[in-house]
C-alpha cells in the first residue's frame, strides 16, 4: 500500500502576505473586542491599542534602545557559543561511537536539568553581569544544535558514504563532502528554535537578576503591575526574535541552494 506524501501548498507571496495579516489583524480584533465588551478586564489584559502606544512611545523616547543593545549582545552571544559548541560536539560524536556511548547518559542527565534552577548558579558564579545570561542561553542553545547535529551524521546514506569511499576519499574530504551537507539540514533547522531559546536565556537571567535588559523592563514594570509595559515588552521581544530568525532564514537560502523543495526541483538562487 502506497504511502501519500502531503505536498507543500502552492500560494504566492502576496497571497501568503495577506493570509497571515489577516491572521494577525483577527487575533488584534478579538483581543481588542474582548476588552471592549468585558470579556477580558483591561487590567489584566490591557489593549492592543494601548500597548502598541505605548511600544511606539518607547521606540520613540530612545531609552529602550540600551535595554534592547544589553539583550541583543548577550542573545547573540549565547547563540553563536551554544550553536558553536553544539555542532563540535555533535560532529565529534557523531564520527566516534565510542565516546559517544559512553557520554549518553551523562549528555542526558544535563539537558535534563531545568535551566531556570541554573540561573541562580550561574549568577552566583559570573555575577549579574551579562556572562550570567549568556552562560544560561548558552545552556539552551547547546543541546537543542547538538542533538540535530549529531542526528544529521548518523542520517548519512551509507550508500553514499561508500561510494565516497570507494572513490578514494580522504577523511577530510567525507567531512567535507558527505558528512557536512548532510548535517546543514539539521543544523539549520535547529537554528531557528536556538534563536528563540538564546532570547529566553537572556530574557530570564534578566528577570531574576540585572540592571538593564528587556528582561530587567519587564520585570520593572510587572512589580508595579503595569500590564501594558509587560504586553509592550514581549512585543518588542517578539519583533526582535522575527528579524533575527529572518537573516537565520536568508543565510539558510544561501547555503541551502542546493536542496530541492517539496517538488523535487533545486531552490531557486
Amino acid at each position: 500500500m502506497s504511502r501519500r506524501v502531503l505536498a507543500e501548498p502552492r500560494i504566492g507571496r502576496t497571497a501568503l502576505f495577506a493570509l497571515r495579516a489577516g491572521v494577525l489583524i483577527g487575533l488584534l480584533a478579538i483581543w481588542h473586542l474582548g476588552g471592549r465588551f468585558g470579556f477580558l478586564d483591561p487590567f489584566f489584559f490591557a489593549t492592543p491599542i494601548d500597548v502598541i502606544a505605548r511600544t511606539w512611545h518607547d521606540l520613540g523616547t530612545g531609552d529602550i534602545y540600551r535595554h534592547l543593545w544589553v539583550t541583543t549582545i548577550e542573545t547573540l552571544l549565547a547563540f553563536a557559543i551554544g550553536t558553536a559548541g553544539g555542532i563540535a560536539v555533535g560532529f565529534w560524536l557523531g564520527l566516534a561511537p565510542l565516546a559517544s556511548l559512553v557520554l549518553d547518559p551523562y549528555i542526558k542527565a544535563a539537558n535534563a536539568l531545568p535551566r531556570v534552577v541554573l540561573a541562580p548558579i550561574f549568577a552566583l558564579w559570573l555575577g549579574l553581569g551579562i556572562w550570567s545570561k549568556v552562560a544560561l542561553g548558552v545552556s539552551l542553545v547547546f543541546f537543542i544544535v547538538f542533538f540535530n547535529v549529531y542526528q544529521g551524521i548518523k542520517e548519512v546514506s551509507p550508500v553514499v558514504l561508500a561510494n565516497a569511499r570507494m572513490l578514494g576519499a580522504s577523511r577530510r574530504q567525507q567531512l567535507t563532502s558527505v558528512y557536512l551537507p548532510s548535517a546543514l539540514s539539521w543544523v539549520f533547522s535547529s537554528l531557528h528554535t536556538a534563536v528563540g531559546f538564546a532570547l529566553v536565556g537572556a530574557v530570564v537571567g534578566e528577570y531574576l537578576g540585572s540592571a538593564a535588559g528587556l528582561g530587567y523592563r519587564i520585570h520593572q514594570a510587572e512589580g508595579v503591575f503595569d500590564t501594558v509595559g509587560v504586553f509592550s515588552g514581549m512585543l518588542i521581544l517578539t519583533i526582535f526574535v522575527i528579524a533575527v530568525d529572518a537573516i537565520v532564514s536568508l543565510i539558510e537560502a544561501r547555503f541551502l541552494v542546493w536542496r530541492p523543495d517539496a517538488g523535487g526541483r533545486p531552490d531557486a538562487a
